[in-house]
């Protein structure tokens, strides 16, 4: 926020995977150990503080992160330091979580960006964490968040449900909202209307800054500035949805501002909508197919829907229009704690059951002699979240 206005914290989402807790100015260290465990748990916290608290509200005791963390010990925050030094010197690897740099110099930037708030000592004639990182060799030094990526890929029963939760919550708030629009209102005045349903059932807060495109802001497939009216025969295209205790979901839905498809709009709909779903029964583990070929299937597919309804893009002049033009991003994305889930996630992998992965197919099309008039300034993207099973016959949404 400008100048000294706070905002709501948001946990570090790799931290909050493996720990729960949600507080700001906080640190884990993970020793391996040979304990039946596998490992020891020290938290790093502000603790109890009663000035903080009164502007600020209650913090966890050092007992009580023991307590309900499962933590083996609890200390300060500014114990930090000297802890990681300590367990680094006796240990072999050292993962932390540094932002991915191509260069030797950028990591070490990373490592020190990372840790300069909590180590830095106003009192130190060196920072903190200049002495820290000068003790830790940079050949133990290795990146966390590829590690977590792996277990976070696979979601468990009770991440599924919470998950579902998620998606019911946004999916009655895009049906309400279909159904509140009217002609004459602002994108504005929906995507307000959509973010308080969601809070209102329950959503801490929107999974991402929502999308309430009308009519040719529609071919914006990032729009954000949602501050158009919309008209009588426009379609919307809303990619909104809530995060629910702690999971995101993600959904887009185009509609009629006036209730009522136009045949042109209802021609693009049906070959987007036909698409998506012969894709979804494809996000299965026995079909052995990765979202990189799901991918291609998706196009084979938008190109053959469309070519009935009146484009030409099979011949030579318009071979690349459609992943060039009319469908320039991917066919979907893993979903889970993050909208997207993860960066180390591989396309070219098999899907496998327990993922969650997008489908969202979608087309674009601009006013151009290319194609066909009826249909262009019209956008629809429809999106689902799917839950990856072992067989067909067991494929649930979201």
């Amino acid at each position: 926020m400008s100048g000294h206005i706070f905002y709501k914290f948001r946990q570090a989402s790799d931290f909050w995977y493996l720990t729960g807790f949600e507080e700001s100015d906080s640190a884990v260290i993970l020793e391996k150990t040979s304990s039946s465990r596998g490992y020891r748990m020290i938290m790093f916290s502000a603790g109890k503080d009663s000035y903080k608290e009164k502007w600020e509200g209650a913090r966890t005791s050092h007992e009580d992160v023991v307590m309900h963390f499962k933590a083996d010990e609890a200390q300060p925050i500014t114990t930090f330091p000297a802890v990681l030094k300590r367990l680094a010197a006796s240990s072999a690897d050292v993962y932390l979580d540094i932002p991915q740099s191509s260069s030797r110099r950028g990591r070490g930037l990373s490592h020190k960006f990372l840790l300069k708030y909590l180590s830095s000592s106003p009192t130190s004639t060196k920072p903190d964490y200049d002495v820290l990182m000068e003790s830790i060799s940079s050949s133990k030094l290795r990146s966390l968040a590829p590690e977590v990526a792996k277990l976070r890929t696979y979601k468990s029963e009770s991440e599924q449900r919470i998950m579902r939760a998620a998606a019911n919550i946004s999916g009655s708030a895009h049906a309400k909202t279909m159904r509140f629009t009217q002609p004459g209102m602002s994108e504005h005045a929906l995507a307000s209307h959509f973010e308080y349903l969601c809070a209102l059932s329950g959503a801490q807060r929107p999974a991402y800054v929502p999308v309430v495109a009308s009519g040719a802001n529609a071919l914006i497939i990032h729009y954000t500035s949602n501050n158009q009216i919309i008209r009588e025969e426009e379609m919307i295209l809303i990619d909104a949805a809530c995060e629910y205790n702690g999971y995101a979901s993600d959904i887009t839905r185009t509609y009629p501002a006036s209730g009522n498809f136009t045949p042109a709009q209802a021609a693009l709909y049906n070959a987007v909508l036909q698409v998506q779903k012969y894709l979804i029964t494809l996000c299965t583990e026995n079909t052995q197919l990765s979202l990189a070929q799901i991918h291609r299937e998706s196009c084979e597919g938008l190109r053959k829907e469309l070519n009935n309804i009146g484009f030409n893009l099979y011949g030579i002049a318009g071979a690349g229009d459609l992943e060039r033009i009319l469908y320039p991003h991917y066919v979907g994305h893993p979903l889970g704690i993050d909208l997207h889930e993860s960066t180390h996630f591989e396309r070219n992998e098999p899907l496998k059951a327990g993922m969650v992965v997008t489908i969202e197919p979608g087309i674009y099309v601009p006013s151009s002699p290319l194609f066909p008039k009826e249909f262009h300034e019209i956008g629809i993207r429809i999106e689902a979240s799917i839950i990856c099973p072992m067989h067909r016959n067991d494929l649930t949404g979201l």
